[in-house]
């Protein structure tokens, strides 16, 4: 038992065990430990200076360093204090007289401030310089700022102030022009890895180098958080941490869930993912946590695919291989629609009273990205990105917007029986236009030619979604200036392969599906034969996000007000006006 006390009385944390004493132990800021050190050895010291930056990234640290170095009796030629002198020691011992912090959370009143100005003035015992750390130092009232920038301009040759703060943006202005600002940033997970790898390997730990990734990514840049956490799993594991224990310990979502939804997402296996959405909500798991851990996944997948952006991918090895297999399963096409799904759902979740049927109908959505989720009995299947709906048979309070979309006579949908009509109506077509039958003219198709679906084999070949965007950007490509506005249109609407050789293209507006109706004969021309496939087709959409932002016409608003009242019409007809 004594042992075990004893063991217990020693035990320091690793945050205060392994807290840098030298410019060169500081982790990820050597641009600002390199200034540091020139300024002292070139003897040009400020009489301020500011460190701003996140919690436990060594800003105090810094400041006791620097201060010590300055007052060291016999520093190097590295710029290093040499941690023999009286000055030093006395520093390291914690009893040093020229040193001295001031926690402006707890004393943050005009008295303390005042109590400060006048120890100010009193010469240093040690060394030539008196050095005052006033930490979080924008916990300060306004008074006290006040009664301390007189001092703050002009102190005494002697003294030399360091302020440090994770909230810059709070302090005065007057404040922040007397000093030197320096911004320190958070800790990149590499070197956060890299500290912690040295110090398992100081206290003998067994230790995977994907538990430390994941412990380095949870703390966002801050190393004093990231060395409390190693305690914490060192603790529960006995000290063999493993990617499982620090998941297990940390209650961190596994990336294998994320690999196992894009999996069901790609292959549109609706019901398994709901299966898998509900083992994960059986773990505790918040959905917001997991739409954002999904979102999030989707783009470390975008940045696996090339291998410019691959250093954004801030993982082990071993995982980074595992991502950018999968990365290459997925289209780029299928990760930008992926994201912005996932995004939609994380800005609606905290306003949404059925969250988790918002997260289901998310997964939803995702399933229908790909080929295989598109790929179900029509009567079965109701896309929910882009609903295709027929022109109501009574009128609407207000009409669609999608009715200002002007198609040739030819085109045009017959009214269902019984519908209203009126005067200088206006024609409403569906809001997608199916332009699969079309028939190039070069090729037209007489009472003797079988329907396309009935061609010979050897007319139908196979394709996937990369083959046809690869045709329709060549196509798009060689669009001469005059259809500069299609051509635009073509590159910003990429065609989404469904079933039976049929693809969809979303477009914004009804101009852009109207240029694209003028031009499907030969853009079909051209796919059939590049991709050998007789049967390809494609349809038209509207996006319904940007049909609702479109302004009413003069004759539709003219038509809504005159079934509110009929006194409109005699009205009109009285003075001869016009609608529009």
């Amino acid at each position: 038992m004594s042992e075990v006390k004893k063991i217990m009385d020693n035990y320091i944390v690793s945050a205060r065990k392994y807290r840098p004493s030298t410019f060169n132990s500081v982790v990820g800021q050597k641009s600002l430990t390199t200034t540091l050190k020139n300024a002292i050895q070139r003897h040009k010291l400020s009489h301020a200076y500011l460190f701003c930056g996140p919690r436990g990234v060594g800003k105090t640290s810094c400041a006791r360093i620097f201060a010590k170095t300055i007052n060291c009796l016999h520093p190097g030629d590295n710029g290093e204090a040499c941690n023999e002198c009286e000055s030093c020691i006395s520093f390291n011992e914690q009893r040093s007289l020229n040193i001295h912090e001031l926690d402006a959370a707890s004393h943050n009143s005009v008295e303390d401030i005042r109590s400060l100005t006048e120890q100010v003035r009193i010469p240093p015992q040690l060394g030539k310089y008196n050095i005052y750390i006033i930490d979080e130092v924008h916990m300060l009232s306004q008074n006290a700022f006040n009664a301390f920038l007189k001092t703050l301009e002009e102190p005494p040759a002697h003294a030399i102030f360091i302020l440090a703060t994770t909230e810059k943006q709070k302090l005065l202005a007057t404040i922040l022009s007397r000093c030197q600002i320096y911004d320190f940033t958070r800790i990149t997970v590499a070197d956060i890895v890299e500290h912690l790898q040295y110090v398992a390997s100081q206290e003998g730990i067994s230790a995977e180098p994907e538990a430390l990734n994941i412990i380095a990514q949870k703390v966002d840049g801050g190393m004093r958080d990231a060395l409390s956490i190693f305690d914490q799993i060192v603790s529960y594991t006995g000290g063999n941490i493993t990617y499982k224990s620090v998941i297990e310990n940390l209650n961190i979502l596994d990336c294998d869930y994320y690999f196992r939804f894009t999996d069901i997402i790609l292959k549109g296996e609706v019901s398994n993912g709901m299966l898998l959405l509900n083992e994960i909500f059986r773990k505790g798991f918040d959905g917001q946590h997991i739409i954002n851990g999904l979102a999030s996944y989707f783009r470390d997948l975008l940045v696996c695919k090339d291998e410019s952006t691959l250093v954004l991918f801030e993982m082990g090895a071993s995982v980074r291989d595992r991502y950018r297999d999968m990365s290459r399963q997925c289209s780029d096409q299928f990760l930008y629609q992926a994201i912005s799904l996932a995004n939609d759902c994380d800005m609606k979740y905290r306003n949404s009273h059925n969250k988790r049927l918002l997260l289901e109908l998310t997964l939803i959505q995702l399933c229908q990205l790909t080929p295989s989720g598109a790929q179900q009995p029509e009567e079965k299947k109701k896309p929910l990105l882009h609903t295709l709906t027929e022109a109501p048979a009574t009128p609407a309070p207000l009409p669609p917007e999608a009715a200002r979309t002007s198609i040739p006579e030819s085109k045009k949908v017959a009214e269902p029986a019984g519908a209203p009509s009126s005067p200088g109506a206006v024609s409403r077509p569906p809001r997608s236009t199916s332009i699969g039958n079309l028939t190039p003219p070069s090729e037209p198709q007489t009472a003797h030619q079988p329907p396309a679906e009935k061609k010979n084999e050897s007319d139908v070949t196979p394709f996937g979604t990369e083959e046809i965007i690869r045709c329709w950007d060549e196509y798009a490509a060689k669009m001469p200036k005059q259809k500069g506005h299609l051509k635009n249109t073509m590159i910003n609407c990429k065609p989404v392969l469904k079933d039976n050789f049929r693809f969809e293209v979303v477009v914004y507006n009804p101009v852009q599906k109207d240029e694209l109706l003028n031009e499907s004969a030969e853009i079909l021309k051209t796919l059939r034969a590049q991709l050998k496939n007789s049967r390809i087709q494609f349809t038209v959409l509207i996006d319904e996000r940007n049909e609702k932002k479109l302004a009413y016409t003069s004759i539709e608003k003219f038509e809504h007000l005159n079934r509110i009242n009929s006194l409109l019409s005699h009205l009109k007809e009285e003075f001869d006006l016009t609608a529009d």
